[in-house]
């Protein structure tokens, strides 16, 4: 499982040639949230400050460099980009409160988890209500309810089922931890 915030700066490596295509800026999804591509700040100088990665060209994901299969993989900005995205599009995913249906604010977004070898549906949310009770109670975890249909991702806020509440757990010390429970 991976964290979103982990990519975010990651180097863009072509797979043949080790040469850089930039570094990972953000994340693209698409009108249903689901994470559809990498937003990349260029590298070189002339080229379109932010490109997009579509998802289904990258190579491989590691801890140290995201890689892909040939410099084509990054194509510039345009009606790939739906505007979408983690933390610099219009909607953002980060910060968007999420809260039941029965009106309770669980938090905010802070980071969100996927499982790359899956595809690109976020598989939970880490949850934060501010530096001060992240200090004193740390942040909380949620993973993404198992009907899909049940959760609305709208432009404002994030809508949950009531039950999510009592399915926060606390964020565990080491990131691989998070999530690894079964259903």
């Amino acid at each position: 499982m991976i964290k979103l915030q982990q990519l975010i700066g990651l180097p863009v490596v072509d797979l043949h040639t080790g040469k850089q295509s930039g570094k990972v800026k953000d994340a693209w999804f698409d009108e249903h949230w689901m994470m559809q591509g990498i937003v990349v700040e260029s590298a070189r100088w002339l080229a379109p400050k932010d490109r997009i990665l579509p998802w289904n060209k990258v190579a491989s994901c590691g801890e140290d460099a995201i890689l892909i299969d040939g410099r084509d993989a990054v194509v510039p900005k345009d009606k790939l980009w739906a505007g979408r995205s983690f933390q610099t599009g219009q909607p953002k995913l980060r910060d968007l409160p999420v809260i039941t249906v029965q009106g309770t604010q669980l938090g905010r977004v802070s980071d969100v988890y996927f499982e790359p070898i899956q595809g690109t549906q976020i598989v939970g949310y880490e949850l934060t209500d501010g530096f001060v009770s992240d200090l004193l109670e740390g942040r909380k975890w949620l993973r993404s309810p198992e009907e899909s249909d049940t959760v609305l991702l709208g432009e404002d806020a994030i809508i949950v089922p009531a039950c999510c509440e009592a399915q926060l757990l606390p964020v565990a010390p080491s990131d691989s931890d998070i999530g690894r429970n079964e259903r």
